[in-house]
């Protein structure tokens, strides 16, 4: 099985510029779209998850920092790397950029060499971010589930000596009626104590589909 590609998406109104980039990244192995403006762009993104964006400043419809701002505002494409192509070299240009979100600005022309680099540069850094924010979602869910597991213990001991405490006080020709209700209550109150245990010794968590969907944690 082949290795997946990393995916960027080029944002440049430029045919010329577009087709140079294009044919520059497929040739380093990366999976690339292109679109016109940042609305084409929007498009794109709906089916289409790059890991950079290269983005020129000035384009028409939506121009690169207006797309910058709205995809840093939204949880879903925020950490992608967001690379500004100007002519621009103004340091005030660049402050205004870096104020919507930008991670990066290259001024045009581009050495091919330099603009690899900054690709790279900016894989590294999503993927390290994905990974942090991976991590930081599993501890959530260690937390809530050793808190559930905790919450669900305490009623369930006082249960489990209530039931006892009921089987020692019946006669023995009443708790033989009772017979069937106990074994019930017995089983379903080993499946709760197991399901308590895998709750807080759950380490890796893992999602499993469920019904229109949806997931859910898998539980051991």
């Amino acid at each position: 099985m082949s290795e997946e590609k990393d995916k960027i998406l080029i944002v440049e109104d430029e045919e010329d510029t577009q087709f140079v980039l294009e044919r520059l990244l497929f040739k380093n192995g990366y999976e690339v779209k292109a679109s016109n403006n940042g609305e084409e762009a929007l498009k794109v993104l709906q089916y289409f998850q790059p890991k950079v964006i290269i983005a020129d400043w000035t384009m028409p419809e939506m121009d690169g920092l207006q797309l910058c701002d709205i995809l840093k505002s939204n949880e879903k494409h925020k950490l992608i790397y967001f690379i500004v192509l100007t002519a621009r070299a103004a340091i005030k240009d660049r402050v205004k950029g870096l104020d919507v979100g930008a991670d990066d600005f290259l001024v045009k022309p581009v050495e091919n060499s330099e603009l690899l680099a900054h690709i790279r540069s900016g894989i590294r850094i999503y993927n390290l971010q994905n990974e942090l924010k991976k991590i930081e979602h599993n501890k959530a869910l260690l937390e809530m589930a050793a808190t559930i597991g905790h919450k669900i213990n305490n009623p369930l001991s006082s249960l489990i000596m209530s039931v006892q405490n009921l089987q020692f006080e019946l006669s023995d020709v009443k708790e033989k009626t009772l017979e069937d209700d106990f074994t019930i209550i017995g089983e379903s109150v080993k499946r709760i104590s197991k399901f308590v245990e895998a709750l807080q010794n759950l380490q890796n968590p893992e999602f499993t589909k469920y019904a229109l969907d949806n997931k859910i944690l898998k539980i051991d």
